[in-house]
């Protein structure tokens, strides 16, 4: 993705492009990771040091509410905190995250048969994705 692709990719979706916002956008557009906002604080604050850790959260939470990102509870952290984590991939699709690493893997929808979800008494289901944990095979595509 290119700087003006990012630029529109903003505007298409109803943001106002700023300095800030260009410069979260083309980290966590252009990843294949799945980053927490720390990290996305980290990566941005070397291109752009007066950013605030404040607002690279709130330019997040605008991009999900937006629909350009996905915001994912993919469990807990290691201190028992919620491990929320940015996806920019909006198709459907599972993950996996690795135990070794703690690399979380995208995986093809098609790759995962669940049945049977219309099916739940109760339960109006709107979505839903697979998060298989364990650990790559060596060799295994990543």
């Amino acid at each position: 993705m290119m700087a003006r692709d990012v630029d529109a990719a903003l505007r298409e979706h109803g943001i106002q492009p700023s300095a800030q916002r260009l410069v979260v956008a083309d980290f966590v557009l252009r990843t294949d990771e799945h980053p927490t906002a720390e990290q996305v604080f980290d990566r941005v604050k070397s291109r752009l040091p007066m950013i605030s850790r404040a607002t690279v959260y709130n330019t997040l939470n605008l991009f999900v509410e937006k629909g350009l990102l996905r915001e994912l509870v993919l469990g807990r952290s290691k201190d028992g905190e919620r491990r929320v984590v940015f996806d920019p991939n909006l198709d459907a699709h599972h993950h996996f995250i690795d135990d070794a690493t703690g690399a979380i893997h995208d995986v093809p929808w098609e790759a995962v048969k669940v049945s049977k979800v219309d099916r739940l008494e109760g339960y109006d289901v709107r979505e839903y994705q697979v998060v298989m944990r364990g650990r790559a095979k060596r060799g295994a595509r990543r």
